[in-house]
C-alpha cells in the first residue's frame, strides 16, 4: 500500500509541478528561437461552420475587411447547417468569398478538409465563428512565417470575464492561464503539442488530410506537421477573443468533449504514441499523464486512509485530501463569490479531473459520431473583445476583461 501511495504521489506531482517546471527550465536552458519577420504570402482562411447563421453575415464581413495585403479567399464551409446558413451561402458574394455547402452533417474535420482542398493560398488560416480577430493578428501570425523551419503557428486566445460565476472563471480563467504557460515553455523548447483551434495557420502544403470524425484537428493538425520534421510554435502578441461560459457546467461539458478527443486522437492516430513523434515525452508528459491523474488521485486517497492508521503522516494528508475534496465540494454547490475565488484552485482540480473520467466514458461509450457530443448552441454567443489600446493584464475582474497568460516573453526572434 506504501508503494500504491508514493506512486500515485509521483505521478500527480509530475503531471502539475514537475513536467511544467522541467520544460520552462528546458525552454530557458536550451531555447531555439525562430526567425520573424514582416510577410505578405499568399492566405486563405478556412471557416467551418454549423447553424451559425446569427454570427456568420458579421463574421465575413470582419474577415474580408482585413488589411492583410495578400488575402486570396474566405472559405465558409456549412456543415450540415439547417438553420439558414447554407441559403445564405448560396445568394452572390464577392469574389473573395468561397462557399461550400455540404448537405450532411458530418463533423468539423471533413468541412475543414473541404475548405483547405478549395484553398489556394501558401498560408491556411483556421477561424472559428464566435471568436474575434484582434487588430493586425494576421500580419502578426505571418510573420513567423518567415523561419523555414515553421510550419504551424498559433496565435494567443484571450478569455474574456464578464459575468462569470466564481467557479467557471477558476476553471477556464485560471486553468487556462496555467496551461498557456506550459505551451509558450514547450514552443520555446521544440513545439507545443497542440494548439487553439480557433485560430491558427499552416502551410498549406503540409496539411494533411483529417480523419473523418475527428475532434482535436488543433492537435492532429500540429503534430502531423512536426512529424514531417516541421515546427509548431506559439505567437503570444496574435490575439483572439473569446468568452469565458457563463457557469461551470458549460465549462465542464467542454472539457470531456476535449478528453474525448484526446482518446479518440491515440485510436484514430496510434503513431503519437511511438517515437515516431518528436514530441511524444511532451505528449505523454502533458496530454497522457493529465488522463491517468483522475485515477492517481482516487488511489492517493485510499492508500492514504488505509495507512492513517500506521502513521500520523499519512493521517494527516488523507484528512487534507478530504477537507480538499469536500472544500471543492462545497464551493460548486455554494454560490459564494468570496468562497469561489478561496477555493478556485480546488474546484479546478475536481471539475478537470471528474471530466476526464467522463470522457474516458463518453469515448467508450457513445453510439454513433463521437463528434455529436458537442452541443453547438454555446458558439451563437456574441464576443465583444477589448479596446486593443485599452486592454491590460488582469487585475480586477471588474474593470479588466482580457485574461493575459505567462510573462509576456516569447522565443520569437525578430529582424
Amino acid at each position: 500500500m506504501k508503494l500504491v501511495f508514493w506512486l500515485s504521489l509521483a505521478g500527480i506531482l509530475y503531471s502539475y509541478a514537475v513536467y511544467p517546471v522541467a520544460i520552462w527550465i528546458l525552454s530557458r536552458v536550451w531555447p531555439r528561437p525562430w526567425k520573424s519577420a514582416p510577410m505578405t504570402q499568399g492566405v486563405s482562411i478556412v471557416l467551418a461552420v454549423h447553424n451559425g447563421i446569427r454570427l456568420l453575415p458579421a463574421k465575413i464581413h470582419q474577415l474580408l475587411s482585413l488589411d492583410y495585403p495578400n488575402l486570396h479567399e474566405v472559405i465558409v464551409v456549412s456543415d450540415g447547417s439547417s438553420d439558414g446558413t447554407a441559403e445564405f451561402l448560396s445568394s452572390p458574394h464577392e469574389p473573395r468569398l468561397k462557399t461550400i455547402v455540404l448537405r450532411e452533417h458530418s463533423g468539423k474535420a471533413v468541412a475543414l478538409n473541404a475548405g483547405v482542398a478549395a484553398a489556394t493560398g501558401e498560408i491556411v488560416v483556421f477561424q472559428d465563428v464566435r471568436p474575434e480577430l484582434a487588430p493586425g493578428a494576421i500580419q502578426q501570425l505571418m510573420t513567423n512565417f518567415a523561419d523555414p523551419s515553421v510550419g504551424c503557428v498559433a496565435g494567443e486566445l484571450m478569455l474574456l470575464e464578464k459575468g462569470n460565476g466564481a467557479q467557471a472563471e477558476a476553471v477556464s480563467g485560471l486553468y487556462w492561464r496555467y496551461e498557456k504557460w506550459i505551451r509558450k515553455s514547450e514552443a520555446c523548447f521544440d513545439s507545443p503539442v497542440g494548439v487553439s483551434g480557433c485560430f491558427y495557420a499552416i502551410r498549406r502544403e503540409l496539411f494533411v488530410r483529417q480523419p473523418e470524425g475527428l475532434i482535436l484537428d488543433d492537435v492532429f493538425q500540429p503534430l502531423s506537421i512536426i512529424r514531417k520534421g516541421y515546427r509548431s510554435v506559439f505567437d503570444p502578441q496574435a490575439h483572439i477573443y473569446d468568452a469565458l461560459p457563463k457557469n461551470v457546467e458549460g465549462e465542464f461539458h467542454r472539457k470531456v468533449r476535449t478528453l474525448a478527443g484526446n482518446f479518440q486522437l491515440f485510436r484514430l492516430a496510434p503513431w503519437t504514441l511511438t517515437p515516431a513523434n518528436r514530441v511524444f515525452f511532451q505528449l505523454f508528459s502533458h496530454k497522457v499523464m493529465r488522463l491517468v491523474v483522475p485515477y492517481l488521485l482516487i488511489l492517493l486517497l485510499v492508500s492514504s486512509a488505509v495507512l492513517s492508521t500506521q502513521s500520523r503522516v499519512f493521517a494527516v494528508i488523507a484528512a487534507v485530501e478530504a477537507i480538499g475534496l469536500m472544500g471543492a465540494l462545497l464551493s460548486l454547490r455554494v454560490q459564494i463569490p468570496v468562497l469561489g475565488r478561496v477555493l478556485s484552485p480546488l474546484t479546478s482540480l475536481l471539475v478537470l479531473n471528474a471530466a476526464a473520467v467522463a470522457g474516458l466514458s463518453t469515448f467508450l461509450f457513445t453510439r454513433g459520431p463521437l463528434w455529436k457530443i458537442w452541443n453547438s448552441d454555446r458558439t451563437l454567443a456574441t464576443v465583444h473583445p477589448p479596446d486593443p489600446e485599452n486592454s491590460l493584464p488582469r487585475e480586477d475582474a471588474k474593470s479588466k476583461v482580457a485574461v493575459p497568460v505567462g510573462d509576456g516573453t516569447s522565443c520569437i526572434d525578430s529582424h
